[in-house]
């Protein structure tokens, strides 16, 4: 058994190890599905490693590369080991060998997001070093379960298409920060996926979403301050939920203490799915 990058490795194996060792996971990705989450969320290859016995990926971890809190950092957009070969310590052994290379690169920090009833993964990143950040709920929801009950926006509203990149201060609107995945530069990424809806009030913007139809995944909702309660957070739900092509429909990584979004989840019938743990660690 020998560890590598994955630099020379094509996306048949890589896909295969994925969808061989996640087979147990709540949700399932068709190839299209790992290929969209892998570009969107930096992924590297040189920088990203594998066990291998003879030519078949045994355990890896697919890095991403970027900025995180304006520091240079690698993010793992997936850890996994196939189920014969779980209880050999490999990710663990994986961990320890990418690290010269990282630090050789330049990056200061790694990031991770990990199922928080995985008590066994979460073990292992605490053992080498990772510390618990943030916690975070994630939804997950069937497109005809949620209770739409919007009423009509105030004659002063309307809602368009609009590009994100001309309102540089869209973060007055969030209640936390977006994570990895979810952030403007995991969205840049991909842009061509996305659509992005805004609520505008004599063409200020007072509430946007954007979102991936294919995966049905909300990457980001906001509603200004001072304009919430107002409708504009269903109706941008509601515009989504018919433009999505998805059978489901999910929001990742939401703030455990953010009640905004729990509470408004909620008065559409959906609630948490599952908790995260956002962990980093300084290399």
């Amino acid at each position: 058994m020998t560890i590598k990058p994955l630099s020379s490795t094509s996306f048949h194996p890589l896909y295969t190890a994925f969808n061989h060792a996640f087979a147990d996971y709540e949700m399932q990705l068709q190839p299209d599905e790992l290929k969209s989450m892998l570009i969107r969320r930096g992924f590297d290859a040189d920088l990203s490693f594998a066990a291998f016995e003879a030519e078949h990926i045994v355990s890896f971890t697919f890095n991403g590369i970027g900025s995180y809190n304006g520091l240079k950092t690698a993010y793992d957009t997936g850890t996994g080991t196939l189920k014969a070969f779980r209880g050999q310590g490999l990710a663990k052994k994986i961990f320890e060998y990418s690290i010269p290379y990282l630090k050789e690169s330049g990056i200061h920090h790694y990031l991770l997001e990990v199922l928080q009833h995985n008590t066994s993964a979460v073990s292992v990143y605490r053992n080498v070093g990772f510390l618990v950040s943030r916690e975070f709920n994630y939804f997950v929801w069937n497109n005809n379960q949620i209770n739409h009950n919007i009423q009509p926006l105030e004659s002063n509203y309307y809602i368009q298409l609009f590009d994100t990149y001309l309102y540089p201060s869209l973060a007055n609107f969030w209640d936390f920060q977006p994570s990895w995945q979810n952030s403007f530069d995991s969205i840049l990424r991909a842009k061509e996926k996305f659509i992005h809806l805004g609520v505008f009030s004599q063409d200020a913007l007072e509430g946007y979403c954007i979102f991936e139809p294919v995966s049905g995944d909300i990457t980001q909702l906001a509603v200004h301050k001072n304009h919430r309660r107002k409708g504009i957070g269903s109706r941008l739900l509601y515009e989504v939920s018919k433009l999505n092509t998805h059978a489901k429909t999910k929001i990742i990584n939401a703030e455990v203490h953010c009640n905004s979004i729990t509470g408004f989840l909620k008065s559409k019938n959906i609630e948490v799915s599952g908790k995260q743990f956002e962990m980093i660690k300084e290399i």
